[in-house]
């Protein structure tokens, strides 16, 4: 396990990362209130929030931005295992910083994170969303910054003001745009159905008839919960799966193309540097 932590003015960075072989607990907890906004990359740990003999339990994490406040008495667990590492990068603030905050950025934790200002419990969830491409694309790079030095903090200190605004931005279209619980949870299969059938996944109206929704709400709403079109978010998926089991050596560049349904390997390699910006022979190991 690693922990980095980083200060940014009044906000204190912590980025986890760890494997390990077989199942283990990683707890952390907070020395004072803070309000504070959770990124998880493709880790996919499962989350357990205790507080006061209570549980909150987050099941699925990967691509999650989830907004909280917490005081000293929250204990914060993930469940790690080789098959689901942890990526977490953590922007917080302490609740007695709101004040000192700029205007632009105490005015909008005001506003979109208002039952996080003013909590009623030890633990309060705010808003959480699963990320856009553009948030995820950040929060990789934060987790494999190539930089040393000051050009690593300078680089670093920029990808953390993007995400932030990115958060905010999103909070602000989720807020005018309010669906249904049960279209979200129905919204919510679809996405799991596809992440369990990268290889071979359902045409979009058998994904609409799995999960109850015509194919144009399925459209319309999958991409206002997830900022993108059904099969991008499948292609995305794909990719992402695919960069990791090559970057940990799991498969060879063939066997990653192959295990998320790639038959073509020019195609693959054509869309992997579409969206990394580089091929997968390119990948540090």
């Amino acid at each position: 396990m690693t922990r980095d932590i980083v200060d940014i003015n009044d906000f204190t960075i912590l980025v986890e990362t760890g494997n390990s072989e077989s199942p283990t607990v990683d707890a952390c907890h907070f020395d004072e209130p803070v309000i504070a906004v959770a990124f998880y990359g493709s880790g996919n740990v499962h989350l357990n929030v205790k507080y006061k003999n209570k549980l909150q339990e987050y099941d699925y994490t990967k691509g999650l931005a989830l907004s909280f406040y917490g005081d000293e008495q929250v204990v914060f667990e993930h469940v790690v295992s080789s098959e689901k590492p942890l990526e977490c990068a953590v922007i917080a603030t302490a609740a007695r910083h709101l004040d000192n905050l700029p205007e632009q950025e105490g005015e909008l934790f005001a506003e979109l994170l208002e039952q996080l200002v003013h909590p009623k419990d030890h633990y309060v969830a705010g808003p959480q969303f699963f990320m856009s491409p553009e948030m995820q694309s950040i929060v990789d790079q934060i987790f494999h910054i190539q930089y040393e030095g000051k050009a690593k903090m300078m680089f670093f200190r920029s990808q953390i003001t993007s995400l932030l605004a990115h958060f905010f931005g999103q909070l602000s279209i989720n807020a005018n745009e309010k669906l249904p619980t049960d279209d979200r949870d129905r919204l919510e299969k679809a996405r799991d159905i596809l992440i369990a059938n990268l290889n071979s996944p359902p045409s979009l109206s058998e994904l609409s008839k799995e999960i109850g929704l015509n194919t144009h709400k399925l459209k319309k709403s999958f991409k206002e919960v997830f900022g993108v079109p059904v099969f991008k978010y499948l292609q995305n998926e794909r990719l992402n799966t695919a960069h990791e089991l090559i970057r940990t050596g799991e498969k060879s560049i063939q066997e990653a193309a192959w295990e998320v349904g790639y038959d073509s390997l020019s195609s693959f390699s054509n869309a992997f540097a579409g969206k990394f910006g580089f091929r997968p022979s390119e990948i540090k190991h």
